[in-house]
């Protein structure tokens, strides 16, 4: 769970930065990113003080106020994410710099803490009285942001889309998860310094208050609390690609589908052909979006060329809307038609609907021309007329 943490903040951290170029203006990006960074950043410090070291010249007990200096500072930023994603710009502000005054009294406590902590003393000693109050404050702070987080979050996730809402219900577990382990690390670290609840010898704690209890809350509700927050912070996001990845596939699918209508339109009218986007031949064929690109074009390519050879069809068997000629019966006539055009025959019919589909869209236009197409792979898989 540590590793996944460890891995993962920096991860999301990179995710945030992305949607903050995008987005610069956005203060409840900034603060977001701003709450992703005090994680990563802390989690070197933390397991710097875990093995009683320094990091960057600090003292074991300075990497632990640095850690959770950072952390206390992250969950201002959560904090006012939230306000900033259900409240006005300017009563955001009023309300983020409100919440400031704990973290600032917060900070000053653990500051003053850390400086009459003796040397050489364990930063998770909680029989010392100093690191006591050092924990307890840190963890109270994290007690009341989370629980405020966690009802701005309610209040947010009432008028947002489905995906959000799933995601922010995700996020706001995760957050129920932190407010209690950060409760029971104040029961445990106040027993630790009344004498009671020890460590086990065997016990594992690297990144857990050095007790018992708190070794329950940090394994099965802290660092799960992380993972679901995270999971939940990019929820939307991620279920927007999965979205994009289908609509990707789907048109690469139709757009190979109607190769056997396209090719045989092609070869008789090569003028309709549309501009192409330019680019090398490689970055065309690795970039994603090229699909897309690809696809339109080819749909409107094939709709063009239809409306240049509906003279030569029979008005009647057209495949209109309403009409109930078959994609087997118009495709025997538009071979007809595009044989009656190579050969030079002349037609003084005028352009009719071919193919049109029964509600005007995109989507339904082109699931007419791929009847169309695959009638004519059926019949000639090479689509050649």
């Amino acid at each position: 769970m540590l590793a996944l943490y460890g891995i993962g903040a920096p991860l999301v951290l990179m995710w945030t930065v992305l949607r903050l170029r995008r987005a610069p203006k956005d203060r409840a990006l900034w603060s977001l990113c701003g709450l992703i960074t005090g994680w990563t950043l802390a989690f070197p410090f933390g397991r710097a003080a875990d093995a009683g070291a320094g990091l960057l010249g600090t003292t074991p007990m300075g990497s632990r106020l640095v850690e959770h200096s950072l952390d206390i500072v992250s969950m201002h930023g959560l904090i006012c994410f939230y306000l900033y994603s259900a409240l006005e710009e300017r009563e955001a502000g009023r309300r983020a710099r409100l919440y400031g005054v704990p973290l600032a009294l917060t900070f000053i406590v653990l500051v003053a803490a850390t400086l009459s902590t003796p040397g050489g003393v364990g930063t998770r000693d909680h029989r010392v009285t100093s690191v006591a109050v050092f924990y307890v404050a840190a963890d109270a702070y994290l007690v009341f942001a989370f629980s405020k987080a966690w009802f701005w979050n309610r209040c947010y996730a009432r008028g947002a889309g489905p995906r959000l809402r799933r995601g922010l219900r995700i996020a706001a577990t995760g957050m129920i998860a932190f407010a209690l382990a950060n409760s029971l690390y104040i029961v445990a670290v106040v027993l630790h310094w009344a004498g009671g609840d020890d460590v086990s010898s065997n016990l594992d704690t690297a990144g857990a208050a050095s007790t018992s209890l708190g070794w329950f809350a940090a394994v099965f509700l802290m660092l799960p609390g992380v993972v679901l927050f995270l999971v939940g912070v990019t929820y939307p996001a991620a279920a927007m690609r999965v979205i994009a990845l289908r609509v990707w596939w789907r048109h690469l699918l139709h757009y190979r589908r109607l190769k056997p209508l396209w090719a045989a339109l092609h070869e008789l009218f090569p003028e309709n052909v549309l501009p192409r986007v330019p680019m090398s031949a490689w970055r065309n064929a690795l970039n994603p979006r090229s699909v897309h690109r690809r696809y339109y074009r080819r749909a409107i390519e094939c709709r063009d060329g239809l409306v240049r050879i509906s003279p030569y069809i029979n008005p009647s068997q057209t495949g209109a809307s309403g009409d109930t000629t078959s994609g087997a019966e118009l495709s025997d006539r538009l071979r007809h038609a595009l044989r009656a055009h190579g050969s030079g025959e002349l037609s003084s019919a005028h352009a009719v609907a071919v193919a049109v589909p029964p509600d005007p869209s995109l989507e339904a236009d082109v699931r007419e021309l791929i009847v169309l197409a695959d009638a004519l792979r059926t019949v000639d898989p090479n689509g050649e007329l």
